[in-house]
């Protein structure tokens, strides 16, 4: 459909650029199989594209380049402007750059306490290597509240996780990554698996990472949760964009429609 365009992004130094994210061309195989077959991408300054694609699509090894655990084998990545070696790209590059994922597993310590989880391998330590736990709770509390909304349960520190509900948890993956300051914040299938109601409460935090002037990457298979909270959309089948489109320009029921036709078996 319609022409995209993104606003500049101002960064540190007064470096200009008009995407967080672009791909071009990008190539991805595991062995024989080709994962991801030319693809191009992009992500601009506060605005929420939803992924979309059945299982096999290419979806999870898009973002799984996007965060540095897999290395692209083709083709050019730029973040923040910033040309992306494939060789140097990590996971800790991409905590550099503004970039967390919240994958659908979550990955939270099920056994721990809240305000545990949200500095989980990012510990707040003094001279000794000590942590300090006064400061993480102190902190984990302004994140529930202050971040995400919550209250009850949800806003005491030392809450347990499992003592929490699917869309509970979902949000305290999205507050920690809301914590450290990211600029993307990818999410795999963040609703999967939960109830209407608890749906709407990932949904409502998915908003409040626009309303915080951030970008999301949201992956899913379900059109129907997506299209709420997204500005666009791209389609993907078979490791290939069949589909791009723009949220003012198609309803939920084209946009379905159109899913349909560009991902029938050739």
């Amino acid at each position: 459909m319609g022409g995209l365009s993104w606003p500049l992004l101002v960064l540190g130094g007064g470096k200009i650029v008009d995407k967080l994210v672009e791909m071009k061309n990008i190539h991805k195989y595991y062995g024989r199989l080709k994962a991801l077959k030319g693809i191009d991408f992009s992500v601009g300054d506060n605005e929420i594209v939803g992924v979309l694609g059945d299982n096999g699509a290419g979806k999870s090894t898009l973002i799984k380049i996007i965060t540095g655990l897999h290395a692209f084998r083709e083709g050019e990545m730029y973040i923040k402007g910033e040309k992306i070696n494939p060789r140097h790209y990590s996971v800790k590059k991409a905590h550099q750059l503004g970039i967390e994922t919240v994958y659908q597993e979550q990955a939270l310590a099920e056994k721990q306490a809240l305000w545990r989880n949200i500095f989980l391998g990012r510990q707040k330590t003094n001279a000794l290597g000590f942590i300090k736990v006064k400061e993480e709770k102190e902190e984990t509390e302004k994140v529930m509240r202050e971040l995400m909304g919550f209250t009850g349960i949800g806003a005491n520190p030392d809450s347990n996780i499992k003592t929490l509900s699917g869309g509970e948890k979902q949000g305290v993956a999205i507050g920690r990554a809301m914590y450290f300051d990211a600029d993307l914040v990818i999410l795999d299938e963040p609703t999967m698996a939960l109830s209407l109601q608890e749906v709407d409460k990932v949904l409502n935090f998915i908003e409040s990472i626009k309303t915080r002037g951030k970008s999301c990457v949201y992956i899913s298979h379900n059109i129907s949760n997506v299209y709420p909270v997204s500005d666009r959309f791209v389609a993907m089948d078979r490791g290939k964009v069949v589909g791009r489109y723009n949220k003012d320009e198609i309803s939920l029921d084209q946009l379905n429609e159109e899913l349909i036709s560009v991902t029938k078996v050739k």
